[in-house]
């Protein structure tokens, strides 16, 4: 599913978005897990800044 996702992003005017992932450690479990979501260039940073 995520290669159709970028391969989409390729097409048009898909250069001004990333898909960006991020690792997240549950308080209760302590395991991790990932959050993927695409996003404008400019908001990439701050995508990874909030929690």
């Amino acid at each position: 599913m995520a290669k159709k996702s970028v391969a989409s992003l390729q097409k048009g005017g898909g250069k001004q978005h990333s898909k960006v992932i991020k690792m997240v450690k549950s308080p209760k479990t302590g395991a991790y897990s990932f959050k993927e979501e695409i996003v404008s260039n400019q908001q990439v940073n701050d995508w990874f800044n909030k929690k």
